[in-house]
């Protein structure tokens, strides 16, 4: 479902109707040139080059939507590519003007609204859940098995909470994440991530788990999707927290198939790492926020996924890695 939202500049010289859907936002080609007032053709260009660079993929980024466009005195039905927040932002960091900045802090506070909201009907959700628990604990009329049973759904409706509601939000497409980390201490270089690989590519072969295809590259997309991670816009991180940043590299690298093999173990690995390295890839109990299973399945997961589902393959991981979700 979208919604049409009315973006305004400071001194409300530029409206433009920004559409909300799938958890993000979508401009027209038009409609990124008039709010970045740049021609279409210098925004176009700008599009090409980033598609070029593989800085961002054109499936996970650009969407065609049916659309009523004026031609003459007739409204006509024309399919019109659309452009996200990811996209949109990019183009803001090239050109860099003063109205990609407001726009960057708008669209920020939005989000953070839709967030709430978004929250707020979570809540409901667990206090439909929690009641159900208040029934089972205060349930005295039963025989010695009912009482068994019922102690044993108490201890799964307890203990799995949280998972019943990101599975909910998973199949509704409707993701939430609490506080994000924003204390991102450490950026992995290229330099690091090939001896990183390196490493791993020694042990895998040691046991006879990895041939001398396993981490070669194919092309420049894995420096790329690294430097994508840490790009910046106006002094400040586009992807702002720690959960963000280690979301996206997990993602890229496996999406963009950058190495001639091991791109789900390669995204893993330095998905991992990436937490290590920001100290964040611990729960406060010492475990570790993911699992051998669990990063195994989310690997899988994500390289199975469609490009469509690249938003709620983004939130489904920074859910699990997010201590305040």
């Amino acid at each position: 479902m979208s919604e049409i939202i009315i973006y305004k500049n400071k001194v409300n010289e530029t409206q433009v109707e920004v559409r909300f859907e799938g958890e993000t936002f979508w401009l027209t080609l038009n409609q990124i040139a008039e709010l970045f007032e740049r021609d279409k053709s210098v925004v176009s260009r700008h599009i090409k080059n980033i598609f070029k660079e593989k800085e961002l993929e054109p499936s996970a980024t650009v969407a065609k939507n049916a659309t009523v466009q004026k031609e003459g005195e007739r409204d006509v039905l024309r399919n019109v590519e659309f452009y996200n927040l990811d996209m949109i932002l990019s183009i803001g960091y090239r050109v860099n003007s003063k109205m990609g900045t407001q726009f960057r802090q708008w669209a920020n506070q939005r989000l953070k609204d839709f967030l709430v909201q978004g929250y707020s009907i979570n809540q409901k959700r667990l206090e439909q859940l929690e009641k159900v628990i208040e029934i089972v604990q205060n349930t005295d009329k039963m025989n010695e098995l009912q009482v068994s049973e019922s102690k044993g759904l108490l201890e799964i409706l307890s203990g799995y909470t949280k998972s019943f509601v990101l599975l909910n939000q998973y199949d509704s497409n409707s993701i939430q994440t609490g506080r994000l980390n924003e204390n991102i201490t450490h950026e992995i270089s290229y330099t690091e991530a090939k001896n990183a690989i390196d490493q791993l590519k020694a042990r895998l072969i040691l046991k006879k788990e990895a041939t001398d295809l396993f981490g070669k590259e194919k092309d420049e997309s894995f420096i790329s999707s690294l430097r994508s991670i840490t790009q910046t816009f106006d002094g400040q991180y586009l992807y702002t927290s720690v959960e963000e940043q280690a979301a996206n590299l997990l993602y890229f690298i496996i999406k963009n198939h950058s190495f001639n093999d091991g791109n789900k173990r390669i995204g893993a690995f330095l998905f991992i790492l990436f937490l290590e390295r920001n100290k964040y890839n611990l729960k406060r109990s010492g475990e570790a926020k993911i699992n051998d299973n669990g990063l195994i399945a989310l690997a899988l997961l994500v390289a199975q996924s469609k490009p469509d589902d690249k938003d709620l393959m983004i939130a489904l991981v920074m859910n699990l890695i997010n201590d305040a979700a």
